[in-house]
């Protein structure tokens, strides 16, 4: 039941308001129907009535003995009432006994009655009706009316009257369904108005990857919903702030570092014997690496350089050239030509580490370009030692290296690959590794297709 429910706020709210109004509008139809068909069924009865005892004073003046009989009904003597006393209808007998009262007819007591049972009636009394549509015995009902006069005679009546029309349904069933969708559609428009800034809200956080300016977002809709923009502003502002003191801050940390760094590597230069020297070099290299490492990982996501749209494929083409040119073994695979709105740079950057990761431990990297529905893919493969299945995830996190599956002297701070992730996300993508079939790693670095005429 619950994957058929709206999972968006304004579907959810619509769907509960659609129930209420649904409810509320079918009691109110109903309500609506049983006045109307009352109403309507008084009006018919009402000349019935009246034509009824206008025929019982024929009786009593002319036709003793006899009977009336016209279009729509037949009077008559009776010995006892044609309506036995647990079908009679006290709302009928009412009005019965006012009409009878009305035009001075006493009576002692009344009866009456609806039936679905209509007589044959003559030929004679088969007239066409006044829109010149013939008699026909299923649009009427039967009345039945009984009174009894002061001398304990009955009179029997048996009138016809029409069956209420399909219009008695349809319009207030049409007025009920037309205020139903204008009430739906108004409170429709109030909950986009109340949703509408909560999703721009909830694109701008979306949008915003840790590089560039914060999106900011116009303040609108209700005072709570305003109060929340306003807010989420703030903090964006705060946020920006403190991304561009963090940035500040490490470029003051790496300009501080590197200068004892060199002076470290001057001053190894003059060591004796030369095994050690080496050695100290190496070790200064090394901290010099991790430094820039462990830098571009932390600026990774506030790079000022600007996106612009390239060919995906051609940019991996001449990367792997580069590559080549270096002497490592790297191919490029038969690719498609794919666009997308990237940071050269960056993303060069990135599959240049995966690249290197690839080579350094399984000796040799494949490269292929596509494009998977709305996203272009970039697969850099190796039939290297892979990663263990339950390590896939951890691996991408920054500094981590695993021992069992990657040899020590390869080298290495384990941020290549955190590297590359970190470049996908802020192009509003993601790093994704598996193991291939047949041993190896396959690393799928996926971007945001480019929309042609975007």
């Amino acid at each position: 039941m619950k994957r058929f429910l709206p999972k968006s706020l304004i579907g959810q709210i619509a769907l509960a308001m659609a129930l209420v109004l649904l409810v509320l509008q079918a009691v109110n139809f109903i309500s609506i129907r049983n006045e109307r068909q009352r109403f309507a069924q008084a009006q018919l009865e009402g000349p019935v009535m009246s034509r009824f005892v206008a025929s019982a004073d024929r009786l009593l003046t002319r036709e003793r003995d006899g009977t009336v009989e016209g279009r729509r009904g037949r009077v008559t003597f009776g010995a006892a009432s044609n309506v036995a006393p647990d079908a009679s209808d006290a709302e009928l007998v009412e009005r019965l006994r006012a009409t009878a009262t009305a035009n001075g007819l006493e009576l002692r007591d009344a009866r009456a009655a609806l039936s679905d049972d209509v007589p044959a009636m003559p030929e004679r009394m088969r007239e066409r009706g006044a829109d010149g549509e013939e008699w026909r015995a299923d649009r009427f009902r039967s009345l039945l009316l009984s009174a009894q006069l002061a001398d304990g005679r009955w009179i029997n009546g048996q009138m016809l009257i029409p069956r209420p029309g399909l219009g008695l349904f349809w319009r207030p069933a049409l007025g009920t369904l037309l205020l139903y969708f204008v009430l739906l559609g108004a409170v429709i428009l109030v909950i986009r108005r109340l949703v509408s800034p909560l999703r721009d809200l909830t694109g701008a956080a979306q949008r915003f990857r840790g590089g560039g300016e914060i999106p900011q977002v116009t303040a609108r809709g209700p005072a709570d919903i305003r109060r929340a923009i306003e807010a989420f502003n703030a903090m964006g502002a705060r946020v920006g702030g403190l991304l561009e003191e963090k940035d500040r801050m490490l470029g003051a940390i790496g300009h501080d570092l590197r200068t004892p760094l060199a002076s470290l590597r001057i001053r190894a230069e003059s060591v004796e014997p030369d095994e050690e020297r080496e050695r100290m070099i190496a070790t200064i290299e090394e901290m010099a690496g991790l430094l820039e490492d462990a830098l571009s990982l932390a600026r990774s996501g506030r790079s000022q350089e600007k996106p612009r749209v390239l060919d995906i494929s051609a940019l991996a083409d001449a990367l792997v050239e580069e590559v080549r040119e270096l002497g490592q073994d790297v191919t490029l695979l038969d690719s498609q030509r794919a666009v997308a709105r990237v940071r050269p740079n960056l993303l060069r950057g990135a599959i240049r580490n995966l690249i290197e990761n690839a080579v350094k431990y399984a000796g040799a990297a494949e490269v292929r370009v596509s494009e998977d529905g709305a996203r272009v893919a970039i697969e850099i493969l190796d039939r290297g030692p892979g990663i263990p299945e339950s390590h896939l995830a951890s691996v991408q996190e920054a500094f981590v290296r695993l021992e069992e599956s990657r040899s020590r002297e390869t080298g290495g701070s384990g941020l290549g690959i955190t590297l590359a992730r970190a470049a996908a996300q802020l192009h509003g993508g993601d790093l994704v590794l598996t193991n291939r079939e047949g041993g190896g790693l396959s690393a799928r670095l996926w971007l945001p297709r480019e929309e042609k005429g975007a």
